[in-house]
């Protein structure tokens, strides 16, 4: 497991989908054909949100074992692979920028079939469509850097149950199948 990482949020910076595109095609060209798609979530990918400035890209793979097999060609890039990291079905990896040390990026790689990538992507789409809601979400995460500053694992924590209440919301929006 990671040992957290100070919690710094920032106003929505328009270049991150730019930089998540741009990443995403360093994937592609490192990885190839095993690499289905690569999604950007989280809350950079929420024009307007309150953002921790790391970026959260989702690597479709044909298998897990597919992916476990580009560990190299991810680690080439500057990545530290870090496993399931505490969700099964999951690889996790994370690069830093080398002159600051800062996180820069983090990877959820899941195989194609996975449930985990429809419930990211609902919740921000859910999100974009939604802006009352994408705000009560930047208030959630004022609320828990405010009380967990120096800790990304206790910040993760306090706002769990809120994104859970939401994601549930996202999957069952009857009649807006564009948005899942």
């Amino acid at each position: 497991m990671l040992n957290p990482i100070p919690v710094v949020l920032q106003p929505y910076q328009p270049d991150w989908p730019t930089r998540a595109e741009e990443e995403a095609a360093r994937l592609h060209q490192a990885i190839g054909t095993p690499l289905i798609v690569v999604h950007h979530i989280g809350s950079t990918a929420i024009p307007g949100m309150l953002a921790k400035p790391i970026l959260d890209l989702i690597p479709v793979f044909q298998s897990l074992d597919l992916a476990d097999r580009s560990r190299v060609l991810i680690e080439q890039l500057g990545y530290k692979w870090w496993g399931e990291n505490g969700l099964p079905g999951r690889r996790y990896c994370t690069l830093d920028d080398p002159q600051s040390g800062r996180r820069i990026a983090q990877l959820h790689c899941y195989a194609l079939a996975s449930p985990e990538i429809d419930r990211h992507l609902a919740f921000r789409d859910y999100l974009r469509a939604r802006p009352d809601v994408a705000q009560a979400y930047a208030d959630e995460k004022a609320r828990c850097r405010a009380l967990h500053p120096l800790n990304s694992h206790a910040y993760t924590e306090c706002k769990s149950d809120w994104i859970q209440r939401v994601e549930r919301e996202a999957r069952c929006v009857d009649g807006d199948s564009d948005l899942l």
